[in-house]
């Protein structure tokens, strides 16, 4: 069998092709799986790897340099997809992931782990659901090169794209993490540096309050019109939110809509602009996670709504107070003993929240703001460079463009 992408069935000029075997050595002999239990007692610093990343990290290694790792099960294997990556220094393998390293004068570990990433091996993949790359294939398949010159030139472009968009992915990392602390510092010493007392929810700024969710606000939920009557849905203009919409904090827009006869006939509550919504159910992170709606919606029975009425409380304070709160509602939640999980509008009316005065919340909210802002622009960059990173990808790969002839100013991209 061939093992050729066919989109290189024809190569661009002063290209060749050769078997991955001529151009990279393989040293899968050093791998060595270890099972949870074994990685348990032996925690450390090298990372321990597998087919589609870093599982963990133990107390020794096997490998010391730069090597590239390509999945042999369990991983991506189409167009696109990372079936490889580097890694670099001292670090373990286990056995889901072959390891080579290019051979001098055939290729760099930086251009073959990205044309490896552009070529589809998928045709050629076996084994069970998981797929396999078997060390038979893996040998043979036919890897497209131009020259070394022009390898490393294009190398130099994607790496540098790379590097600005893990440049991104960490601004988005520390900032969640200041976020973390900010949450824990604000929330329990407020911003007037005063004295402390103990409550309900813990250590509070002296001159803070606490009230019931139930005193500041309407607390409900909602429900989900018949999806086979069709008058419910066709044509409707109403917001309709489920629990999927948490996540973005700050809820902008809807995927869904109900008609007004749905809101009638099933008695659906209008959600005010500015609400706090929960979700009272769900599975993995959903659970217990808050945001607010910036539009009048409707939500389903997934979804719990505080509707504030009282001056006392500024909405987007709550919200951030929310997010303190999360692994407490999950807890109280899955102790119930459902394996779904639920929690209750009764129990969110007596759920504590911190009243400070309103001058204090909008500070506060102000310092997540700017958080949010700085996290949102880091995001935003993050995906254009994947964009351009695949869009160059696409062009230097199949010699759309040929690096002699690129005109993008490296020097900007950060």
């Amino acid at each position: 069998m061939n093992y050729l992408d066919p989109e290189f069935s024809t190569l661009p000029d002063g290209w060749t092709s050769k078997k991955l075997h001529d151009v990279v050595e393989i040293h899968n002999t050093k791998r060595q799986p270890l099972n949870a239990r074994e990685r348990e007692g032996h925690k450390g610093i090298y990372p321990y790897c597998g087919a589609n990343g870093v599982v963990d990290y133990i107390d020794d290694y096997r490998f010391d340099g730069e090597y590239v790792l390509i999945a042999e099960d369990g991983g991506y294997w189409g167009k696109h997809q990372p079936s490889s990556y580097i890694m670099c220094g001292k670090f373990w393998v286990n056995n889901h992931a072959h390891v080579v390293c290019a051979k001098d004068g055939e290729t760099t570990n930086v251009f073959f782990s990205n044309i490896v990433n552009y070529l589809n091996i998928d045709p050629f993949i076996g084994g069970d659901a998981r797929g396999k790359l078997t060390k038979a294939i893996l040998t043979q398949l036919a890897i497209p090169l131009p020259q070394l010159t022009e390898q490393k030139k294009i190398a130099h472009i994607l790496s540098t794209v790379q590097r600005a968009i893990e440049a991104q992915e960490r601004i988005i990392q520390t900032t969640t993490e200041l976020k973390k602390a900010l949450m824990h510092k604000l929330f329990t010493e407020g911003l007037r540096n005063e004295p402390q007392k103990q409550t309900e929810i813990g250590l509070i700024p002296k001159s803070w309050d606490v009230a019931v969710l139930g005193s500041l606000a309407k607390v409900g939920n909602g429900s989900t019109p018949k999806r086979a009557n069709e008058a419910y849905w066709e044509g409707g203009t109403i917001p309709w939110l489920n629990s999927t919409k948490i996540h973005d904090r700050f809820i902008t827009e809807a995927e869904q809509f109900v008609t007004s006869q749905a809101v009638k006939e099933c008695h659906l509550p209008k959600v005010a602009q500015n609400s706090l919504l929960i979700a009272i159910t769900g599975q993995g992170k959903t659970l217990g996670n808050s945001a607010i709606t910036r539009i009048e919606t409707c939500i389903n029975q997934h979804l719990a709504y505080a509707q504030f009425h009282s001056p006392k409380i500024v909405p987007d304070f709550v919200l951030w107070f929310m997010q303190t709160r999360y692994n407490y509602l999950r807890s109280i939640a899955l102790g119930g003993g459902s394996t779904k999980g639920a929690l209750t509008c009764g129990f969110l009316k007596t759920l504590p929240i911190p009243v400070p005065s309103t001058d204090e919340q909008k500070e506060i909210v102000a310092l997540f703001q700017i958080l949010e802002d700085k996290q949102g622009a880091a995001a935003s960059k993050q995906s254009t460079l994947q964009d351009l990173f695949l869009t160059l990808l696409h062009e230097l790969m199949t010699a759309k463009t040929r690096v002699d002839h690129l005109t993008i100013k490296l020097g900007s991209i950060s």
